[in-house]
């Protein structure tokens, strides 16, 4: 049960941050928080506790398993998230190289 309240309070203030923050840089970092969390969540759901890897059962082992699918799906999010990240972070430099700032309430009154 621990774990998943870990996951509920990475996410929390991964959305707090991109919620209220005004610096674009840590918007990018509160996504990343938020895929972390979402990572660690999925991650949890296919765990059992006391399980064996999946590659040690026999056709007629009935013991509980450890389920590889959800880790394939969070190593796949986190290739995603990487590249996702990458993109960010080159529009918050462009971003700043053409403007001179990562603040959102100065980049609408420069554009403005």
């Amino acid at each position: 049960m621990l774990p998943y309240v870990f996951c509920i309070i990475l996410i929390g203030i991964g959305l707090y941050t991109v919620l209220t923050k005004k610096n674009l840089l840590k918007i990018v970092i509160g996504f990343c928080l938020i895929e972390y969390g979402v990572n660690l969540f999925i991650v949890m759901v296919g765990y059992r506790w006391n399980g064996l890897p999946p590659i040690m059962l026999t056709p007629d082992d009935k013991t509980l398993f450890v389920d590889p699918i959800p880790q394939a799906l969070v190593l796949t999010a986190i290739v995603i998230g990487l590249a996702t990240t990458a993109v960010l972070l080159a529009i918050v430099i462009r971003v700043y190289k053409r403007y001179g700032t990562l603040d959102l309430t100065e980049l609408k009154r420069l554009k403005g």
